[in-house]
């Protein structure tokens, strides 16, 4: 999930985004069919790691995060866009836990410290891009849909919230059974509990396309907070790792995929049934993967049922959406 799939949407995000940063042609032909295939090799050397051998899995895993920040900053750079160049921080610090998560499973047989950094470098990323679409895509329905307060917008109060919440993650990276980890991860969740009730959420009730934004990103202070409550020792570990990754990771892609997959083809901006269907389903997968970890006696139920509802999110976005993006882009 941290170097497959969240690598791939990330990368997909990037080329969609830096061409509307820049103002250049989006990256095609031959340069993003190389990616295509790096990313593929990727995933064959790590299935077949044990008959190629550690190292060159390692190499043809981790080229392709390379490849994606050298193309990004190229891209960026080029255009000028100086400002956006602070995006590329966290895609380094994925490439590095990726690096990482090889030599360190190599040496010690678990990667426990390059998952945390990696997942670290995922939060950051969607507490940086996902603190500019929410608001927006918000603000912009707001403004034509449910007239009213609107979201505050990317300020001050949101820098030093990045900046708290990303020191809080680097003790956790460190130290992550602390009780001074435990304290600041306790101060980073308020802060983004505080950012998200900013941005009017609960004024989007009548249209999940953008609700869910909301409802994804909530997962980040409440991962905060379950990690803040393990790093004291009162629940496991777990808890906080699936808010994060199955909460706020899955269901701030999905919402993301579905959003750009409608909008790059003409489509309207409008979350059918089917499309909430998916939503409903990777929300479920979120929630019983967390309570299952808080509560032993259900978590084999509960697994189940977040494997199900989560294989009925991405299989039905795979069903809806794959029409759409086949077909010529209307108009």
């Amino acid at each position: 999930m941290l170097f497959g799939y969240v690598a791939a949407v990330l990368t997909g995000f990037l080329l969609t985004a830096i061409p509307n940063w820049t103002g250049r042609l989006p990256l095609q032909g031959t340069p993003l069919l190389v990616l295509v295939m790096a990313w593929v090799a990727g995933r064959s050397a790590v299935a077949w790691s044990a008959p190629l051998g550690w190292l060159t899995a390692a190499l043809v895993d981790c080229a392709f995060l390379l490849l994606v920040v050298l193309a990004a900053a190229r891209e960026i750079i080029a255009g000028q866009n100086w400002r956006n160049l602070k995006v590329l921080g966290p895609v380094c610090m994925l490439m590095l836990a990726n690096i990482g998560f090889h030599a360190e499973a190599h040496v010690f047989g678990l990667a426990e410290v390059s998952i945390r950094v990696a997942i670290a470098a995922i939060l950051i990323l969607i507490m940086l891009i996902g603190g500019r679409i929410v608001p927006s895509f918000t603000r912009n329905w707001l403004s034509r849909e449910n007239p009213g307060r609107l979201p505050l917008p990317f300020g001050r109060f949101d820098m030093v919230s990045i900046a708290v919440s990303a020191a809080a993650l680097c003790l956790w990276v460190v130290i992550p059974e602390d009780p001074w980890t435990g304290m600041a991860l306790c101060v980073g969740g308020v802060l983004q509990c505080v950012r998200l009730a900013r941005w009017a959420g609960e004024r989007t009730a009548r249209e999940r396309l953008v609700l869910i934004l909301h409802l994804a990103y909530a997962f980040v202070p409440l991962g905060f907070a379950l990690s803040a409550l393990a790093a004291f020792g009162i629940i496991p570990q777990s808890a906080g790792l699936h808010a994060w990754m199955a909460g706020a990771a899955g269901t701030m892609t999905l919402a993301v995929m579905t959003r750009a997959s409608l909008g790059h083809t003409g489509h309207e901006l409008v979350a059918g049934s089917g499309t909430q269907a998916i939503y409903a389903a990777v929300v479920v997968a979120a929630c019983a993967r967390v309570v299952g970890a808080l509560i032993p006696a259900w978590t084999l139920v509960l697994l189940h049922v977040a494997a199900l509802a989560w294989i009925a999110a991405f299989a039905g976005f795979a069903v809806l959406y794959a029409p759409v993006l086949f077909r010529w882009r209307r108009g």
